[in-house]
């Protein structure tokens, strides 16, 4: 079972999920502010607000509609909306007192008269005839790019937006300049036989609506709350210390993290406090140079030429030798304070001498024996307790002459089995 709003697999109703098919999934409720007026009561119904805010395509679009009816809607509740020469299917993401924050804060006038308005609950024929355009969507983008290649346009689209009745797309593209796109949009007004609008979006906007997973491990914050994206560079990387590397400050959209800005207020309230100007001091052993200024411990760090080792400062120590300076007097020394180390030092686990404690050919002898153990005795390997042996072939090589005298005796030519106890044949050699 999957949910009629965003597609979500369930193994059944979801927490949350409305009658209607709406659900609390994540897809359905990305970018949605928390309506904490929901539980006021209304003190008239006359001033009550008639905008709602409404959904669509799994909360990357929002648009305000009046309720002129004044419907009893909640949010989650799939709704059918005016569209472009017919009907458009959205969810209620907002109601009620919330909607005029938000109109104020978009810059909203609430009694707009071009504002759209709320038809009705959608039917069951709505909600299937807006399920089946939406599954157009994949094949509508990848025929797009085709086309979009074939007229050599410097563009990418990213994006194919379907209305719910199937008259009208909308192509939402990434450019860097501007595109002549005239006779691109009467081959697409051909081809996929709907009304066509052409959108521009930026690289964060597309990352919003595609989404993923940051390098937080959380999901990107575009395609959650962030609605509106303000410009970062590298100044706030520097400001929070941070070392100047392409690869991670750049988000999944390619430009630097907004979550750059998110910390930023707070490091340049804590740096007002740091004197300026300080970026070199002199000294007796040469100029020192500033490296970093941490706003925790409030130290300055510096570094004297000719050596790797960095000295911190406080701020007091730095005031004093840039006032020695203006009048003309070197200091001997910086006098770095001493850092301490808040982590408890780990004990590292004493050290044991095991040199000349393990034997390894005892180790193999050990081996040897449970391995002869386990295979049995072997049929092929002569007795000790004085019994028959096993008959063994005859040497095919020449035997050795003139053997000196003591050196054992040879082995017998014939193949029969060889007597443990007898009469020790006689040596064989040139003779007396």
């Amino acid at each position: 079972m999957s949910c009629s709003g965003c597609g979500t697999a369930t193994g059944g109703k979801p927490n949350g999920c409305k009658s209607n098919g709406g659900c609390s999934s994540g897809g359905c409720n990305r970018m949605n502010a928390h309506d904490w007026l929901k539980n006021l009561p209304l003190a008239d119904t006359d001033t009550q607000c008639r905008v709602i805010e409404v959904s669509f395509s799994q909360g990357t679009r929002k648009d305000f509609f009046t309720n002129p009816t004044l419907q009893p809607l909640e949010k989650g509740d799939l709704i059918a909306v005016e569209g472009v020469s017919g009907f458009d299917v959205g969810e209620v993401s907002l109601t009620g007192e919330i909607v005029r924050l938000q109109l104020k804060k978009r810059g909203v006038k609430e009694d707009h008269p071009e504002m759209k308005k709320v038809l009705r609950l959608a039917t069951d024929r709505d909600i299937e005839q807006w399920k089946q355009n939406k599954r157009r969507e994949p094949e509508a983008v990848i025929r797009s790019r085709a086309i979009a290649k074939q007229l050599r346009l410097d563009m990418k689209i990213s994006q194919v937006e379907m209305q719910a009745d199937g008259r009208k797309a909308t192509f939402f593209y990434i450019a860097d300049g501007r595109v002549d796109f005239r006779e691109l949009i009467k081959i697409y007004a051909t081809e996929f036989k709907v009304k066509v609008e052409m959108r521009q979006i930026g690289a964060r906007q597309e990352a919003g609506k595609v989404g993923g997973i940051g390098s937080c491990g959380r999901e990107l914050c575009c395609s959650t709350w962030l609605t509106d994206f303000k410009s970062v560079n590298t100044a706030a990387a520097r400001y929070q210390n941070l070392s100047i590397n392409q690869t991670k400050l750049s988000g999944q959209c390619g430009r630097l993290k907004c979550c750059l800005n998110y910390e930023l207020d707070t490091y340049l309230d804590a740096l007002q406090h740091f004197p300026d100007n300080c970026d070199v001091l002199q000294v007796a052993k040469g100029n020192a140079f500033l490296i970093k200024k941490d706003i925790f411990k409030n130290l300055m760090w510096y570094t004297l030429p000719d050596s790797n080792k960095q000295y911190p400062l406080s701020i007091d120590r730095v005031k004093k030798i840039k006032e020695l300076n203006r009048q003309g007097v070197r200091p001997e020394d910086l006098e770095p304070v001493e850092v301490v180390s808040s982590k408890p030092k780990e004990e590292e686990p004493e050290f044991v001498e095991l040199v000349g404690q393990i034997s390894l050919k005892s180790l193999d002898r050990a081996a040897q024996k449970k391995r002869r153990q386990q295979q049995g005795p072997r049929s092929d390997q002569p007795r000790r307790d004085g019994g028959p042996q096993q008959q063994r072939p005859q040497q095919r090589g020449p035997q050795r002459g003139n053997a000196p005298r003591g050196a054992g005796p040879s082995r017998p030519q014939s193949r029969g089995p060889r007597p443990s106890r007898g009469p020790r044949p006689p040596e064989q050699g040139s003779g007396n």
